[in-house]
């Protein structure tokens, strides 16, 4: 009989042991704070784009995430207060960053540090795809646009 008591004890400790532990998991598993998954190639360039499209993917105060499709050119311009990261997907284009040019494809990291000058022109039939990271977030206040550089010297 003293051994049936004890078992009764133990049974409700280890049931609220067991809802204890399902509901830290449940809460692991459905909280928010799970990575997103997203493909990047199901985000696609509508047909009426010019020749820039920005697609944001997500933005908080650290930084924005966009991929970007870019037709032409993007004009020399830089940032006051963030870097860009991208990463090319897809496409070849000729990138301007300070007074060097490189030219650049699919696999393709650059760093872009803030207050750099940068500028991209299209090489490719297709469109240049880019992932960018700018950090912090971006807002659009404090893009810049300037005059080409001169690769002269100044005299």
């Amino acid at each position: 009989m003293k051994i049936n008591k004890a078992i009764n004890k133990t049974l409700p400790a280890k049931c609220v042991t067991q809802h204890f532990v399902f509901l830290i998991l449940a809460l692991f598993f459905f909280s928010p704070a799970q990575a997103e998954r997203l493909s990047l190639s199901k985000i696609t360039l509508p047909a009426d784009t010019d020749n820039v499209y920005v697609h944001k993917i997500a933005s908080d105060a650290n930084s924005s995430d966009f991929v970007i499709f870019i037709k032409k050119q993007v004009p020399l311009h830089k940032h006051l207060t963030h870097t860009e990261t991208i990463f090319v997907l897809e496409g070849r284009g000729l990138l301007q960053q300070g007074e060097e040019k490189i030219e650049i494809g699919p696999g393709d990291y650059l760093r872009i540090p803030e207050n750099t000058p940068h500028a991209v022109t299209v090489l490719s039939t297709e469109p240049l795809k880019v992932l960018s990271v700018q950090a912090p977030e971006f807002l659009g206040k404090d893009r810049v646009f300037i005059k080409e550089l001169s690769l002269e010297p100044h005299y």
